[in-house]
């Protein structure tokens, strides 16, 4: 019988566990092309049905993206959004969504399928990033925002937890001695560190947060790197056109938000697409362009992340990789190595290192001090990334956790200690 629920929403995946009396944690499962799965990817798909605005999200939607059978907007990575002031509604085929409606629409397809075991009756736990992404994040609108999401969709008695937090308990459940512990959640959007001293005695774990840290770069940015450096100069980047006899370069937003996944369906307007085929008009580029607009009108986004996804995922393995894409008549290729990969990320490294410096520094320990580092997230099998630590903490004290399965997972245990905790 489930008596608590963690929610891991995450900038990519999104994944659901319930936690029984005894501990025993299960993941939420979907139905999917390729079978069942536990991860519910981030995103939605719309389109018209008559005078109605339709739409899907997770599993269906990715169906909907590969097939490509209809006019539609797919969306991804809106959680990017929550802390943007910038960012408070949008029209989608006539219909007006804010970004708590938006959230809350993809909250609703996640949790249908686990039909009345999640309920406002039952003690939700759902994470949060310890600094939330974006340029200039603002924390409160953010917690605020994700706050009147979960209300929207029906479930307004949800508690928020720093994400690492989540994969803390989970690495946790297990400790036989007491340890300080390093708790890096490398997600989508944000890189989250957390410092906490665990105590065992008499087979119960008890928790004491020390310090929390994080920084709003992690895998999107390294795609965002990909697709900045082999991607975009394919498609007009760097290129120039003509305006009143004047050669200028080609407006740096345009590549910019192509180059984002959490801005690219939004250049999907009919002033972006029309901007973009009259700047085709005197460009010196003018095939890169047409490819330009290709992937935006076709809504090839998808497609292109896949790849981008699977490039990455080889440099993690190999010294070397091939980027191919090729549909709707757009073909791109481009070899890569993991130096350069590196070399385009090192700055972004490096802030992820500074951060989780500062955490150690506002705990006030030193690395000698950390018993166990436990590293969780699609971004922490990046040799780069998984560098920084066995440089820093050496190789032995360093735990690989489920990546995607750990923050959801300790979540539901957290849901469930609060739950049991003396009034």
């Amino acid at each position: 019988m489930t008596l608590a629920i963690g929610i891991d929403f995450g900038t990519t995946n999104s994944v659901v566990a319930f936690a029984r009396a005894d501990g025993h944690v299960e993941s939420l499962t979907w139905p999917s092309a390729k079978g069942e799965t536990d991860t519910f990817r981030t995103a939605l798909m719309f389109w018209r049905e008559g005078r109605h605005v339709r739409h899907v999200a997770g599993p269906k939607a990715l169906d909907l993206a590969i097939s490509n059978e209809q006019e539609q907007r797919f969306i991804q990575s809106i959680k990017t959004h929550l802390a943007s002031a910038l960012f408070t509604e949008t029209r989608l085929y006539s219909e007006r969504f804010t970004i708590e409606k938006l959230v809350a629409t993809f909250l609703t397809h996640l949790l249908e399928g686990a039909g009345d075991r999640v309920s406002n009756a039952l003690p939700i736990t759902s994470g949060r990033p310890v600094v939330f992404a974006g340029e200039r994040p603002d924390e409160d609108l953010a917690v605020e925002r994700l706050k009147s999401a979960y209300a929207l969709a029906g479930y307004d008695n949800v508690d928020l937890a720093y994400e690492p937090l989540g994969a803390a308990y989970w690495y946790a459940r297990n400790l036989k001695r007491d340890e300080t512990v390093l708790v890096a959640d490398f997600g989508g959007g944000t890189s989250d560190f957390s410092i906490l001293k665990f105590k065992s005695k008499n087979g119960a774990v008890s928790a004491t947060p020390l310090a929390h840290g994080g920084v709003g770069i992690a895998g999107d940015t390294f795609d965002y790197r990909l697709l900045d450096h082999l991607v975009a100069p394919k498609l007009g980047k760097g290129t120039f056109y003509r305006s009143q006899e004047k050669r200028l370069p080609l407006p740096a937003y345009l590549h910019a938000s192509f180059a984002q996944w959490h801005q690219l369906s939004w250049l999907k307007s009919a002033q972006t697409l029309a901007k973009i085929r009259d700047l085709q008009k005197t460009s010196e580029a003018p095939e890169g362009l047409e490819d330009l607009l290709t992937i935006i009108e076709m809504d090839l986004g998808f497609e292109l992340y896949q790849v981008i996804g699977a490039l990455k995922a080889q440099l993690s393995e190999q010294d070397k990789a091939h980027l191919s894409f090729a549909s709707e008549g757009v073909s791109i290729e481009a070899d890569v190595t993991r130096d350069e990969f590196e070399s385009w990320i090192a700055p972004d490294l490096a802030a992820i290192e500074t951060a989780m410096d500062d955490t150690l520094i506002s705990a006030g320990l030193a690395p000698e001090a950390i018993d166990a580092v436990f590293m969780t997230g699609g971004t922490s099998y990046v040799p780069a990334v998984r560098n920084i630590f066995n440089r820093r903490f050496g190789a032995d004290k360093i735990h690989i956790g489920n990546a995607f399965q750990s923050v959801a997972s300790g979540l539901a245990l957290l849901a469930l200690d609060r739950a049991n905790a003396p009034a």
